[in-house]
């Protein structure tokens, strides 16, 4: 038979005990973690959401508890009554905070039984993330896991003091709204009382947050539930949280700092960094540039080099063609990696493949700075010198060229990077780089559908010394759009919004959106937009993604208490799941839809 409370109050958590405590009477609550029999003693490691405790139990201090405790078994829930010692000398565990202590029971309360855990939880041992995703409450129950969720709350109730402290409200918006071309695909709702009818679950709350300013609440936040069903990458999930704002009568300045002073408040109170603001800037095109990605990972050099001046005039034909043909041949040196073997190069060139390379040149300098590739006979002595100028090169560097169209070179290269830094391990561990990525384009254009779309949003302003190209030459529009960048992921994005209704259709024009699409679809935005709109801009920032970046985690499901997998399913629950044909009658769908898709 079961144990039961009967008043049993804990006096501690399991991490909170210490020398200082040592004959103290206390009561601990929790989780068997482990048990070992020593044949006279039983030792078990108690375990809780805030750490371990060793327990032991003799039947010298208590003949009963010690019988009970041959029975247990791993994830049994136990009340303890104990006395705390001092652990004898030489036994001390330095890697537990309660290593130096341990506790004598002398009552023990079984208050539930456990199955066998599918899954060891006190080892670390590869489990498959589709079993920790069924039984998430086993996997929560580590440590670990529930430190993540209790600092994804400290940072949301930082991010909550510190804009309150800022005259911002926090507002809801509502979560079953109309379908908008926002980018990616709507989560549709269907509606049983107006028929044929579907609400779409929000993308975010761009346009409600733009039609609060123009009601006049001039700072706005909300700490909010986002959905997008789209193709998951392992950053990715169908859905999401984020920090949304918007401020009325701003410029650029007056966004950075003020995010700079939360993320800066976020890395004093949970890391116990302090980190200088202002934050480093780099523009779109100095970012495409020089490392290939408008979210660059800056922790490290390998910059990007531009070599197709150079290219034009070499032997190589893969290079000159590219060069001279509207395309770009650029490089950049991975210094001290010459030790590379061919092997590990072959594996790099599969790599680059992967992005869309034809192939990947390199070359390798020796001590006496000559080259060492399959491409050196290519290049004279002048061109040679000159490329190891640009790169900077040293002996025992290893060169990696690039020739094609901007786009793929920039691609392949900006990855290969990031592949090598990973490959020498070259990036120090709890290093954070943030910088404010700005001046995007406002347009980019679609052959597929033949026609300019937003790099952004449709509702981005731009700047004011380009508003004259939006009509003769819009893809050199830069857009009042910023990013925040820490180490290499877009952990936010906002820009300044278009307030006033010409330049909004005029914007839509561009985008060659109707006067009649843009009416239904934005409508009631365009209106709102036409009674006295204040200028006004806005940030959204994904919660999950800064979580997984303070804590060090590789994927921001280890920052969500009840994740999606990669195919969208919720492994705890079932969900999706199919439902009742009486429930499809109700919504006026027609039972076998799924059948003639």
């Amino acid at each position: 038979m079961l144990d039961s409370l009967n008043g049993i109050k804990r006096t501690h958590h399991c991490d909170a005990l210490r020398v200082a405590d040592v004959d103290k009477e206390i009561v601990l609550i929790g989780w068997v973690l482990r048990r070992r029999d020593h044949g006279g003693l039983i030792f078990i490691d108690l375990r809780d959401k805030t750490g371990i405790t060793q327990v032991v139990f003799s039947p010298e201090v208590d003949e009963n508890a010690h019988n009970k405790a041959h029975d247990l078994r791993s994830e049994y829930v136990l009340a303890i009554k104990g006395k705390v010692l001092q652990r004898p000398e030489g036994m001390a565990n330095s890697k537990l905070p309660t290593g130096e202590i341990e506790v004598y029971a002398n009552a023990l309360y079984v208050l539930n039984k456990s199955k066998t855990p599918p899954f060891p939880l006190d080892i670390d041992e590869a489990v498959s993330e589709t079993l920790r995703l069924k039984y998430r409450y086993l996997d929560l129950r580590k440590p670990e896991m529930y430190k993540n969720i209790y600092v994804r709350h400290q940072i949301c109730q930082i991010m909550r003091s510190y804009l309150n402290d800022n005259a911002f409200i926090e507002v809801e918006t509502p979560m079953l709204t109309k379908s908008t071309p926002e980018g990616a695909r709507d989560y549709l709702v269907p509606s049983r009382v107006n028929q044929g009818c579907f609400f779409a679950l929000p993308q975010s709350p761009q346009l409600f947050k733009q039609i609060l300013m123009v009601a006049g609440f001039e700072r706005y936040y909300q700490i909010v539930r986002c959905f997008r069903d789209e193709d998951l990458r392992a950053d990715r999930q169908p859905e999401f949280t984020q920090l949304d704002m918007e401020m009325s009568f701003i410029e650029e300045e007056d966004m950075y700092k003020l995010i700079e002073g939360l993320i800066s408040k976020i890395f004093k109170n949970i890391l116990g960094m302090d980190i200088s603001a202002p934050f480093k800037r780099i523009t779109y095109n100095d970012a495409m540039s020089l490392y290939g990605t408008d979210r660059p990972d800056t922790r490290f050099g390998m910059e990007l080099k531009d070599l197709t001046d150079i290219a034009k005039n070499c032997g190589l034909e893969v290079f000159k063609k590219a060069a001279t043909t509207g395309g770009v041949v650029k490089a950049l040196n991975a210094k001290g990696m010459g030790d590379l073997s061919r092997k590990e190069l072959d594996e790099l060139t599969e790599f680059a493949k992967g992005f869309g390379a034809q192939g990947l040149a390199w070359v390798k300098i020796k001590e006496d700075l000559s080259w060492q590739s399959p491409i050196a006979k290519f290049f004279n002595d002048d061109e040679k010198n000159l490329v190891t100028t640009i790169l900077d090169g040293k002996a025992g560097d290893i060169y990696f060229f690039g020739a094609d169209n901007m786009g793929i070179v920039n691609k392949v290269l900006g990855e290969l990077r990031l592949e090598l830094a990973k490959k020498k391990n070259i990036i120090q561990k709890n290093q954070f780089n943030l910088l404010w990525v700005t001046d995007f384009p406002m347009f980019e254009y679609d052959s597929e559908l033949g026609r300019y779309i937003a790099v952004h949003h449709p509702f981005t302003s731009p700047k004011e010394e380009d508003i004259s190209l939006l009509e003769t030459d819009p893809i050199k529009v830069r857009a009042r759009a910023y990013d925040l960048v820490l180490n290499g992921i877009e952990v936010g994005g906002g820009s300044i919004r278009i307030h006033q209704e010409s330049m909004q259709e005029k914007v839509f024009e561009t985008l060659s959106i109707t006067k009649e699409d843009a009416q239904e679809k934005f409508g009631f935005l365009l209106e709102a937009l036409s009674f006295g709109a204040p200028p006004h801009g806005g940030i959204a920032f994904g919660l999950d993604r800064l979580v997984m970046l303070l804590q060090g985690c590789d994927t921001i499901r280890d920052v969500i208490a009840f994740p999606k997998t990669q195919k969208a399913q919720c492994m705890l629950t079932g969900a999706p799941d199919k439902v009742s044909m009486g429930q499809l009658l109700e919504l006026h769908i027609l039972p076998g839809w799924e059948k003639k898709v």
